[in-house]
């Protein structure tokens, strides 16, 4: 009889080890979608800037990755990296400006799923802009983080 008890906790344990960890998985998945704006007030080289998007599932609430200007002038990453602990990109030329960042995410996760709309910052790195080929502009920045509506 002891034996069957055993055999049968091991299946059960077994069991719900297996429902248990895809769900751990799932949780675990990285995907920062969304806006990120500057925290607080933007230094004055950066006062037309918007926020960076990151739409990693190409979804149509998002907009499309790349750095937006006030103006909703639209800068599409010509090169991107996007891991939690490092976050680079190159956008590309528009008018004769460019940016850079080299950065990293302050937290884990699916950040739309989490989001409470808490303005702690995400992110933070360096973005730097180029106007004809020259460093105009560079600056140590943290942004929040906001998930759309």
């Amino acid at each position: 009889m002891n034996k069957k008890l055993t055999a049968v906790a091991v299946v059960m344990l077994s069991m719900a080890m297996s429902i248990a960890i895809p769900a751990q998985a799932q949780k675990s998945r990285f995907d920062p979608s969304g806006a990120f704006w500057i925290s607080g007030d933007p230094p004055s080289d950066f006062s037309d800037f918007s926020a960076i998007n990151l739409n990693m599932r190409q979804l149509r609430r998002l907009p499309t990755s790349g750095l937006q200007l006030n103006d909703g002038t639209q800068f599409r990453f010509r090169t991107v990296v996007v891991k939690q602990t490092n976050f680079t990109f190159t956008t590309a030329t528009v008018k004769g400006v460019y940016y850079t960042f080299s950065g990293k995410f302050l937290k884990g996760g699916d950040f739309a799923a989490t989001w409470q709309g808490e303005e702690t910052p995400v992110l933070e790195g360096t973005l730097t802009k180029f106007k004809g080929g020259e460093k105009v502009a560079d600056a140590k920045l943290k942004f929040i983080y906001f998930g759309g509506t």
